[in-house]
């Protein structure tokens, strides 16, 4: 009787095994699917919004962005309890973190920017140049060094944008230049947080650090759009009485930007670096795919064979920073 009990449960956990490894794939690819719809959402939402649409204000657009997270930041963590809440520990890790709040506020608004003036293909391509600036700053900041061969397969990154730039129809000076900028900030915020927020007990985990910095952002763009969008709140509400939907458009754009966030941080937490990687890369590409097709913005060979290198580049820079390290 003990033997067939013991048989009956070990083919029990045997088919259950299974079964839970299924259910885990299905989440995985569930999380993913919905980590790919926000951030692809949000970006050709933006250039909707931004391009074709009318509604010129980048600036407010991530004031909307960055109340939406406020907002659902404070309700998932206070009282959904999806992280548990990391409290602030003293007034110079405040500083710290507002410190990034501006950084990071000038990265969206740049990339904003640049939406109204780059179709959204060309804008992906100079965006996966991020890794060629974080070495760059990393480099600087902390006298940090890599092997001489991940810095070498940085070099396509940087020739992959040189053509795709030379190729782009629809390239023009200001977008690049704010793309450029928007990139460079990004990479730097990510070399500042990790030398702000270095010690055990100022590390914030994604999720926390976006409840802390979104508020100080939004604080930060308000007087920004008063001095340089006076005209936005009549506008908006000029334009909402004109086409009601423009209502559920922003709202369906700022929530996306809060869930691009979100799924960044649960697809982080349950896959392996090496996985994020390569779908980050792969998310790039799809957006840019998307974007042809629904904008259907004029590409040339040139352009496309210039972002190819630059994302062989980033996955070159990868590898060998992982073997290297």
């Amino acid at each position: 009787m003990a033997v067939l009990l013991s048989s009956s449960s070990s083919s029990g956990q045997l088919s259950a095994s299974p079964s839970s490894a299924k259910k885990q794939a299905l989440f995985i690819v569930s999380l993913v699917t919905l980590w790919y719809s926000s951030n692809i959402g949000v970006l050709l939402l933006n250039k909707f919004l931004l391009s074709n649409y009318g509604f010129r204000f980048p600036i407010f657009l991530t004031m909307c962005h960055m109340s939406a997270c406020a907002i659902f930041s404070y309700i998932s963590i206070v009282f959904l309890k999806v992280v548990p809440l990391q409290t602030l520990k003293s007034r110079q890790q405040l500083l710290k973190i507002s410190t990034l709040s501006v950084v990071f506020c000038a990265s969206v608004v740049g990339g904003n920017i640049s939406l109204r003036y780059l179709p959204v293909s060309f804008n992906q391509a100079v965006g996966a140049t991020t890794p060629f600036f974080t070495a760059v700053f990393a480099y600087l900041m902390t006298f940090k060094r890599e092997a001489w061969v991940t810095y070498f397969a940085l070099v396509p990154v940087v020739i992959g944008v040189v053509i795709a730039s030379g190729g782009e129809p629809g390239f023009h000076l200001f977008g690049f230049i704010m793309c450029i900028s928007a990139t460079a900030a990004r990479a730097f915020k990510s070399v500042l947080q990790g030398i702000l927020l270095s010690s055990d007990g100022e590390k914030l985990n994604s999720m926390n650090l976006l409840l802390y910095m979104s508020p100080i952002a939004v604080f930060v763009l308000v007087p920004a759009v008063i001095v340089m969008e006076p005209d936005v709140l009549n506008y908006t509400l000029a334009l909402g009485r004109k086409d009601k939907f423009m209502w559920l458009l922003l709202i369906l754009n700022s929530s996306l930007a809060y869930s691009a966030n979100l799924t960044n941080f649960l697809v982080t937490k349950h896959t392996s670096a090496l996985t994020l990687q390569v779908l980050g890369n792969a998310k790039g590409a799809v957006a840019v795919v998307i974007s042809i097709f629904i904008f259907r913005n004029p590409v040339t060979f040139i352009g496309i064979g210039g972002y190819t290198i630059t994302v062989l580049g980033v996955v070159a820079y990868g590898e060998t920073k992982r073997r290297f390290r």
